[in-house]
């Protein structure tokens, strides 16, 4: 019996090893991945640039606690801060950490901004931020909060790409909204941009924070460094991890700098939150990701992959998505787990979503002959349920 503690249901594979969109098992199979990880690996598996930088780094100096200047923490917080919209950055571990400390920002500034009066938070249903006890509480999903009840009572949920509902939510306490631009558990399901134009607008009439999970929409898996950026709206505060490190845990939580200043020493910290190692790959990563050129590589392939998948599963799944942030929302007749499992079998790795929903996430730097070869395998797999 396993020592290790009961809470994944894991697939019956055990991979062993990864070259770049590839992973095998302990039996030498090969599968093409389309899972990155939950779109972590956006760069591939065992990069090759990525090893020598922590080799590197690991060989000079790895981790002295936020007690120090750390440089390079200093250099990855200004990428950050200029890839966006200019504001302060904090540094953590990982995608609920870093929605941990949005939401603690947000309670510090309407403590201190309006004594205490505004505390309540608005989020959507479908939504996923964390299995922290506040990140939980903020998931617009029943299955997260199974046993943990009661959560907190100050988060109130409400329908994604409601505005009417968004307005009717808004309570003389409220402090904050936070969402994904596209929610990925939820199904892969993208913000409509009127919505997005109308609670920007809202936010700043009544000076809510706006606040954007960015963990799995961040770091070019959109076409754009920052998945907000394909809607021309900027929040407030937003949240990164998962391919921030490409493997690596490194999270991170950005506010405008006004925003910012309402946490001072004492009130937030991390103990490896920015640390040397996580930093230096994040620094490479950043300055892969943003630029144009690759940016423009990751829209171009995602029209394919859109284009190929509708060919592929014609009226036996709806494609939704922007960029290589790519779902596949399954007729009911198809059970999302007999797919997934079949697709294993034949050497693709997927990841399941809500609402029946496959997400197809290839790292982004893939070559068309391994996403062809992906693709035709997701063709063998949509073809034994005909």
């Amino acid at each position: 019996m396993s020592a290790v503690m009961n809470t994944y249901s894991r697939y019956n594979i055990t991979l062993v090893k990864g070259d770049y969109f590839y992973l095998f098992d302990d039996n030498g199979k090969k599968y093409v991945d389309f899972a990155t990880g939950i779109a972590v690996t956006n760069l591939g598996h065992s990069n090759k640039e990525i090893a020598e930088i922590i080799c590197r780094q690991a060989a000079t100096l790895m981790h002295t606690s936020n007690l120090y200047k750390n440089p390079i923490q200093e250099e990855v917080a200004q990428i950050i801060s200029d890839l966006s919209f200019g504001g302060k950055v904090f540094f953590c571990n990982s995608g609920a950490e870093a929605n941990e400390a949005a939401l603690k920002l947000a309670r510090i500034y309407g403590n201190k901004k309006y004594n205490g009066k505004r505390y309540k938070i608005i989020t959507m249903v479908n939504s996923f931020h964390g299995r922290t006890f506040a990140t939980l509480s903020a998931t617009g999903q029943e299955k997260v909060k199974k046993g943990f009840e009661p959560t907190l009572d100050f988060i109130k949920h409400i329908p994604f790409n409601d505005i009417e509902a968004f307005k009717n939510a808004i309570e003389p306490e409220t402090v904050a909204v936070v969402l994904e631009v596209i929610q990925g558990e939820g199904g892969v399901i993208p913000v409509r941009k009127d919505y997005l134009d109308s609670i920007r607008r809202i936010c700043l009439e009544k000076d809510l924070l706006l606040i954007f999970d960015e963990v799995q929409t961040g770091i070019g898996r959109t076409g754009e460094v920052f998945g907000y950026q394909l809607y021309d709206v900027k929040p407030d505060i937003f949240t990164l991890a998962k391919a921030l490190g490409n493997g690596f845990p490194i999270g991170a939580m950005v506010a405008r700098s006004e925003i910012a200043e309402y946490l001072s020493p004492g009130t937030h910290a991390s103990t490896f939150g920015g640390n040397y190692l996580g930093c230096a790959i994040a620094k490479y990563v950043l300055k892969t990701v943003s630029d144009r050129s690759f940016l423009d590589s990751v829209k171009e392939k995602g029209n394919y992959i859109r284009s190929k998948l509708k060919d592929i599963f014609g009226d036996m799944g709806e494609i939704r998505g922007e960029g290589m942030m790519i779902g596949v929302r399954l007729v009911d007749s198809i059970p999302l787990s007999d797919f997934i499992d079949k697709a294993h079998k034949n050497g693709v790795l997927t990841v399941p979503a809500g609402d029946n929903t496959v997400r197809i996430y290839p790292a982004l730097n893939i070559s068309y002959d391994v996403l062809n070869e992906g693709l035709e395998l997701l063709n063998k797999t949509i073809g034994e349920f005909k």
